[in-house]
């Protein structure tokens, strides 16, 4: 599971029976640096299934691969990536 932040909707020109329920967001992956403000993302975005009703700048917990269509079993819905929370705070303590 990874932590990413929303920055777009996408849009169909014809939805597919198996995604009514939900919506399919952009949102690109961050990294430690992300989080605590040293850089800028730079990670490719990803295509995220969304139910929970992310918007644009929200940061998500998102589950990738295999692992993304599980919640839907049996049925299959092809997705890559699944939102399974909005967080609304992240506390990162370094160790030194």
């Amino acid at each position: 599971m990874r932590i990413a932040q929303v920055i777009g909707t996408v849009t169909l020109c014809q939805l597919h029976p198996s995604f009514c329920g939900g919506r399919l967001k952009l949102a690109v992956p961050l990294s430690l640096d992300n989080l605590t403000g040293k850089s800028e993302p730079t990670a490719p975005p990803i295509v995220v299934w969304d139910e929970l009703g992310a918007g644009i700048g929200d940061r998500i917990a998102m589950a990738e691969g295999p692992e993304a269509s599980q919640p839907f079993r049996p049925e299959l819905k092809p997705v890559d990536a699944y939102n399974s929370a909005i967080l609304d705070q992240i506390d990162i303590r370094l160790e030194t």
